[in-house]
């Protein structure tokens, strides 16, 4: 890793410019570390001259010399060098450099404090989930594997919207359309995949509301049923949430995403999480009752946009681009500068139940849930929250440093509400370190939905834009497993194909690591920020910009140094050992060639690439590195023979090199999810 270099260059130049020119901390410049544009003129660089110049009243190129010359000794620095053009450039000791990378022995990596929660997927328990969802799942686990990454603590968190309107009509239409008790539901669930079952269901709902507006009557009064419980309705939405999310964490499961805790809303309901969060708010002023007009008897808050720090019920405020959930019958209106909390009736939105679950997520609530195990795993339980029993002895869950909300776009009007309840009850900190992790949402390829079945009209308006658009709403989504399921067949078809000697069950175990690869790098490629076309060949392929491609990288690097051991009957650790009393013309680039230590150090910028997207949330970059440094290892190795070539050191240090690379490709892969395969 390279970031330890970076901190003991910065450390002792600190100290050297301190002494030099008697700059205090204060009045130190950033001291900013960049890479020289080739390794021949140095590995690593800084303008800090430039930023002198104009305090000491001397050129850059002064000053860069005299800091060179004034330098001194430090461990893993072979030289220094002041540039013509006033630049500091630094040479690394090379062998040292990947030695210690090699054994183990390089300094620790930077760590971070106070625990930071992801909550990421909540899918509505009411049918399968959707390919949509994967991007979520994706992302989120991404987000988490890069912060363990870094050393900080991660509590995972997937929110259950077990008593919101999508379980409701899924109750309905077992009731009402299908005229089911408790009991025919749950043989329909032990007899059927669930999850399909009320996908289905659940569009059918949707076209019997369709057909008379009066029937959502019945939508609005099972809704108020579940919210209050103790009666058939409640009991039977509480089993179709159980039993759906059930099949949503196998569905996660096989894209290698997983959860520390399912955190149920019903229970914050239950537990009165709101009422609490509601007096707080009333008594900060941040929500006031509207005795008159169209809200009249109904709790507000003021829409408060960047800048204004006044909200209050005369606040005349521009008019936001406010996203709404749908499902909750809420109208977004031009003119709308408030946001209802809690309806007329006593019934609170859903921005509400938010606001209380992000305080408790902070620590800032003063109550807690009880806990339950949801389900007993070998590498410990998956926890749920509860409202009564519960387990005295479970992990402290909630009271988080940094909070991150993975939420696609359409809800950053409810995320920027959160942030503005937390500034307005008193705790602005609080708002600093609650992020919402945002994303646009997926559609397919033209290809694709023609191979999934949901190809539009020739003729349509649809067939004319550049994607295909879907709606689970309307039963015309993509559900995962039916995607990982296809993906798996065409990867299985393309490494039984390449290794015809492989048996069905290897070749399936495969065909599983190359899907999910190819699923979860499609989805993190992109700038989160972008609507995803999703293209099945696209993300399978071998040989472009795709998962697949990486796997295949460190499987080549793999087979390489097999090849290796059984010429030289030398294994990774006494290869390492033997490093050190060969010659080290070949890394250090004493023929004038730096390909290999390019390699070296390419690789070692993983922990530096992974502070770059923790800071700015942006995965395609990780996915773009890892990429990148795929394309390097398999250009050395067509241009730079290993298993052939003859001289021994030189072959040696290739082959130590590969090593390196394969490790550092591996941890890029974990990062994001994918696994390596045996073969491909």
């Amino acid at each position: 890793m390279i970031l330890p270099v970076h901190d003991s260059l910065r450390t002792h130049l600190t100290r050297l410019l301190a002494t030099l020119y008697a700059v205090d901390e204060g009045a130190m410049p950033a001291l900013v570390l960049e890479y020289p544009p080739n390794r021949g003129l140095g590995d690593l660089g800084t303008p800090a001259a430039f930023e002198l110049a104009r305090r000491l009243r001397k050129a850059p190129r002064a000053i860069a010399q005299e800091i060179a010359a004034a330098f001194g000794t430090l461990d893993g620095v072979r030289a220094v060098a002041a540039a013509p053009n006033g630049y500091l450039n630094f040479f690394l000791d090379r062998p040292a450099f990947l030695l210690d990378r090699l054994s183990g022995t390089q300094p620790p990596a930077r760590t971070g404090a106070g625990k930071a929660i992801v909550e990421h997927t909540a899918i509505n328990p009411n049918k399968a989930a959707h390919i949509g969802h994967l991007r979520n799942s994706a992302l989120g686990d991404t987000l988490v594997r890069v912060l363990r990454f870094r050393g900080i603590p991660v509590e995972v968190q997937n929110y259950i919207d077990d008593t919101g309107v999508q379980v409701a009509d899924v109750v309905v239409g077992f009731r009402v359309i299908e005229n089911q008790t408790l009991d025919d539901i749950r043989a329909v669930a032990d007899s059927t995949r669930f999850d399909f079952h009320c996908w289905d269901l659940y569009a059918r709902v949707t076209d019997w509301y369709g057909e008379d507006k009066e029937r959502l009557a019945v939508r609005a009064q099972t809704l108020h049923d579940i919210e209050h419980g103790g009666n058939d309705n409640a009991d039977i939405a509480a089993f179709i949430a159980d039993r759906i999310v059930r099949c949503h964490l196998e569905t996660m499961a096989r894209m290698n995403v997983d959860y520390d805790l399912l955190t149920w809303e019903g229970d914050i309901l239950r537990l009165k999480f709101w009422a609490q969060a509601f007096d707080v708010l009333k008594a900060k002023g941040a929500v006031y009752l509207r005795t008159e007009g169209r809200l009249a008897g109904c709790w507000v808050m003021p829409i408060q946009e960047e800048g204004d720090t006044t909200p209050g019920p005369d606040s005349q405020l521009p008019t936001p681009n406010m996203e709404e959930k749908a499902e909750e019958g809420e109208e977004a209106e031009a003119e709308e500068r408030e946001k209802v909390i809690v309806r007329s009736n006593g019934v609170v939105t859903y921005v509400g139940k938010d606001i209380a679950y992000q305080f408790w997520k902070l620590g800032l609530l003063g109550r807690d849930f009880k806990y339950r195990v949801f389900v007993d795993r070998p590498r410990g339980p998956l926890w749920a929250t509860c409202t009564t029993g519960g387990e005295k002895d479970h992990p402290m869950f909630g009271g988080a440093a940094y909070v991150y909300n993975v939420i696609d776009v359409r809800q950053s009007y409810l995320q920027k509400l959160l942030k503005q309840a937390l500034v307005a009850v008193g705790h602005p900190e609080g708002a600093e370190r609650s992020h919402h992790f945002s994303y646009e949402m997926v559609a397919l390829s033209h290809a694709t939905a023609r191979e999934l079945g949901h190809a539009p009209a020739p003729d349509s308006e649809e067939a004319k834009r550049p994607f295909v658009e879907v709606s689970g709403r309307k039963g015309l989504g993509v559900k995962a497993d039916d995607l990982l399921d296809t993906m798996i067949r065409k990867a299985g078809g393309e490494v039984a194909k390449r290794n015809s000697e492989l048996s069905p069950a290897d070749t399936e175990r495969i065909a599983r690591q190359i899907a999910i690869a190819a699923v979860r790098y499609f989805l993190i490629k992109y700038s989160r920020g972008k609507v995803i076309a999703f293209d099945l060949d696209e993300a399978l392929s071998f040989e472009g910009e795709s998962g697949p491609y990486i796997q295949y990288a460190v499987v080549r690097a793999n087979n390489i140094f097999q090849k290796v051991r059984q010429r030289d009957g030398l294994d990774e650790a006494a290869l390492v050992q033997t490093l050190r009393d060969i010659s080290t013309a070949e890394l250090a680039g004493d023929n004038g060639n730096h390909e290999l230590w390019a390699l070296v150090l390419d690789a070692s910028r993983l922990d530096e690439i992974v502070e770059q997207v923790i800071r700015t949330l942006e995965f395609s970059v990780l996915a773009k590195y890892a990429f990148s440094l795929a394309q390097a290892f398999n250009a050395f190795y067509h241009r730079s023979p290993i298993l052939n070539e003859e001289r021994d050191d030189v072959r040696r240090w290739r082959a130590a090199t590969v090593i390196y690379v394969r490790n550092q490709l591996t941890r890029a892969l974990d990062l994001m999810g994918l696994s390596v395969p045996q073969r491909m």
